[in-house]
């Protein structure tokens, strides 16, 4: 199989990833729940964790990672734990759902709720966005690069803009956490959500938000945590304040490795490797008759992902067709992005999605350009 779907999840991962897990589901205890070597190893391997992602992705200190199953989970703890009734959210509508659908649970509850359009070639007009900060706006919500046409919006001019109107900034980073640079204290991030199974290499079922000192947010979940058991209240100290029950440790002993791969390989390196594939794919799909690359509208460009469509063809039949004759895997659809579509057009026919890794090949894409050549002489 040629695996071209790494923007859902990483399929080949550093084989120090696997090593890890297996290490950490013979010798682990529960994390924190014990004072015993097995339980002191756990405790031990999801510190380091909390220190290799507080130095990938630039937290004030380890204590400001928290792990939870993914990043949609880290999306609901931080907008269900900032925000009231009464007060106003922003976000675009390049975000995913897993930003759209809590905002429009709380939209039910009292909030009010603001989305700014996007461009037809994927591209967000700053201004525009800027004039929908009301007194009462609590949260900007955005994501650092959309999931579907990997445009990257620029998460340090939004967090200054939302600082500026007294508000804080969400970053959703499932698309870019491991993929592009990202520093949550010098970019001035409020909270930075991001997932394991991306572009951090790790196991499914990892995840994790850096919150900037300072910046509270209430637990979405609370029970066991290891200590204050006398208490009523979950502890109000981070991490634990949104860590309830055991964690998953065997995961975060992978995602842990997997971040340390990014740091030892290095990230800068990582990207231009992806950018290359990515461009070396658009340059080869150019003369396709019909082929209509989606996106590429923002100042900064984008990350490893290029998502096309053959003319009216509909994008599930061109990636079932990648799939089963040319052992392609690509993802076709609505990829949890609705409004994207919407703006970009394509809401009916959906978009074929390459999503290129670290572990692609130049003859992988080569192959995947062939194999377009074959299809749009079938089909268009």
């Amino acid at each position: 199989m040629i695996y071209f779907d790494n923007a859902a999840t990483t399929m080949l991962k550093p084989p120090q990833v696997a090593q890890a897990v297996a290490d950490a589901l013979t010798h682990f205890g529960g994390v924190g729940r014990g004072v015993h070597g097995a339980s002191l190893s756990a405790g031990m391997a999801v510190f380091e964790a909390r220190d290799v992602l507080a130095t990938l992705l630039g937290a004030a200190n380890a204590s400001r990672v928290s792990f939870t199953c993914n990043v949609t989970e880290s999306l609901n703890t931080a907008l269900f734990g900032l925000l009231k009734p009464g007060d106003h959210a922003i976000t675009t509508a390049a975000s995913h759902n897993s930003v759209l659908r809590p905002l429009y649970q709380l939209r039910k509850q009292g909030v009010e709720l603001s989305i700014c359009p996007i461009g037809p070639d994927g591209s967000l007009d700053y201004d525009q966005l800027e004039a929908l900060f009301q007194p009462n706006t609590r949260v900007l919500a955005v994501t650092h690069a959309s999931n579907l046409t990997g445009d990257l919006y620029d998460v340090e001019r939004l967090a200054a803009m939302a600082h500026a109107h007294g508000a804080l900034i969400v970053v959703d980073a499932a698309q870019t956490a491991g993929v592009v640079p990202l520093h949550a204290v010098d970019q001035q991030l409020d909270v930075l959500c991001f997932t394991g199974h991306k572009g951090l290499y790790g196991p499914q079922g990892t995840g994790g938000l850096i919150v900037a000192e300072g910046v509270d947010v209430a637990p979405l979940k609370v029970g066991g945590s290891g200590t204050h058991s006398y208490d009523e209240e979950h502890p109000a100290f981070m991490p634990e304040r949104l860590e309830a029950g055991t964690i998953n440790g065997h995961g975060i002993a992978g995602l842990a490795a997997g971040a340390q791969f990014i740091l030892d390989t290095g990230v800068d390196v990582i990207r231009a490797h992806e950018d290359a594939l990515a461009q070396r794919f658009e340059a080869g799909i150019a003369a396709i008759p019909g082929m209509r690359v989606l996106g590429g509208g923002t100042e900064l460009g984008r990350t490893g992902i290029v998502a096309v469509n053959l003319a009216d063809v509909d994008s599930g039949q061109v990636s079932d067709v990648l799939n089963m004759d040319y052992g392609i895997a690509t993802r076709a659809g609505a990829h949890c992005a609705p409004l994207m579509h919407k703006a970009l057009g394509t809401e009916h026919q959906g978009a074929v999605r390459f999503s290129f890794g670290w572990f692609n090949t130049a003859d992988e894409v080569d192959q995947s350009v062939a194999a377009l050549q074959h299809i749009a002489a079938d089909l268009a």
